[in-house]
């Protein structure tokens, strides 16, 4: 049996008996070890909450290789980022949550996430929210401010609005969600806004009633080992023909820290995407957006990447640490008209107190960030002209508090 079939299949299954017996809270309890839930809760010397408040202001210079008057100018220097953190916690229950103001050709203010977390024992705790899918490594399958490429296609640092039950031990680490939706704004059946922070199916589709699921074994002394797998199935609404067609993707990686300085992550990834467009009108892509803009997205295909970084201690002044990575991604396109993708980042993290700055040197072929191609880099490619690698050098400054 195909393996999209086989997901397809179990994925309806889920989704009917959950939908029936409404028992996906009841059944992450009994789980995760029952007793233990309504164990007396450790309270404060007042008992009242604990909530603490950060944030950061970014900005950002750049320099890029296909802008002529950019080039001639100098490159940009603006206002990147303004964000505010907040984290408050009160017995077995805590609140985490990222508000962001960008400009508004960026997509102005914008929930970066925001749940609520019931903490069920020492080691397992379901969030109830807009929180991270658990799919791929873990925080990020990258080191550099641009992310790698992943990101750009929904498969990292990516944020859904549902249910998720978090377990972690030494030798165990799995995550079981429930998504219902992406982070829609707006509570219609329009299209949804491009204004968000992860990348997400918009245009005439909608992600809808999405299961996810990753195990990760840490092994090795002091752990040194990460492998791992994340796996998705979802349902996407398409407005025009009100039909469900459905979407998934699988993930294997590997994260390997020896010690304190190195760390190394490799990723494959194979999604597929299948819409129900109207008779007729069907497309070899969809549509995905962020930041307050779409660009089309080939429906299926493999993603390779390899990220390494190296952080070296250091005493000049203010400046504590120095960070040199490398992130490189491949996307094999599955329509064998696409032409296929390139992304890769050099780069260097200078850390001094508070403020941290990214040096990146970031190239692309058939990359809507990293090219003059916009709306059709990730499907059909730049079939216009020859296809050239472009180049991003990029400087980002934030102080965090």
């Amino acid at each position: 049996m195909p393996v999209g079939t086989f997901f397809t299949r179990i994925g309806y299954k889920m989704n009917a008996f959950f939908q029936k017996t409404g028992l996906i809270l009841p059944l992450i309890l009994i789980f995760t070890g029952l007793p233990d839930t309504f164990a007396q809760a450790p309270k404060n010397k007042d008992d009242a909450p604990i909530v603490n408040v950060g944030g950061a202001l970014r900005f950002n210079y750049n320099l890029s290789s296909w802008k002529t008057g950019q080039k001639k100018r100098g490159g940009d220097f603006g206002f990147d980022v303004f964000r505010i953190n907040a984290e408050a916690t009160w017995r077995r229950l805590s609140l985490n949550a990222e508000y962001r103001l960008y400009s508004s050709g960026f997509g102005g203010g914008i929930l970066k996430h925001g749940w609520i977390t019931y903490d069920i024992n020492p080691v397992s705790e379901v969030q109830v929210g807009l929180s991270q899918v658990p799919f791929g490594i873990r925080p990020y399958s990258s080191n550099s401010w641009f992310f790698t490429f992943p990101y750009y296609i929904g498969f990292e640092d990516d944020y859904d609005m549902g249910v998720k039950y978090v377990y972690r031990k030494e030798n165990l680490e799995f995550d079981l969600a429930y998504y219902h939706s992406a982070e829609d704004l707006v509570f219609s059946d329009r299209s949804p806004s491009a204004n968000r922070y992860s990348y997400d199916i918009t245009g005439p589709n909608k992600e809808n009633q999405t299961f996810n699921g990753q195990f990760v074994i840490p092994f090795g002394e002091q752990q040194y080992h990460r492998i791992g797998a994340s796996g998705m199935w979802g349902r996407l609404y398409n407005i025009e023909s009100e039909e469900q067609g459905d979407r998934h993707a699988l993930a294997l990686h590997y994260q390997y820290k020896p010690a304190k300085y190195l760390n190394l992550k490799i990723q494959a990834l194979t999604y597929d995407f299948r819409p129900v467009y109207p008779e007729g009108d069907e497309l070899p892509f969809l549509i995905m957006g962020a930041y307050g803009a779409n660009y089309q997205v080939a429906l299926g295909g493999e993603v390779y990447s390899l990220a390494i970084s190296y952080e070296l201690p250091v005493n000049f002044g203010p400046i504590t640490q120095l960070t040199f990575y490398e992130d490189y991604a491949f996307f094999d396109k599955r329509n064998p008209d696409f032409e296929d993708t390139h992304m890769n980042v050099v780069g260097m993290m200078v850390t001094a107190g508070q403020v941290y700055t990214y040096f990146d040197y970031a190239a692309g072929y058939n990359h809507p960030w990293l090219g003059p191609v916009w709306t059709t880099a990730l499907s059909t490619g730049n079939q216009e002209d020859d296809t050239q690698w472009s180049a991003r050098f990029n400087v980002n400054i934030g102080y965090y508090f």
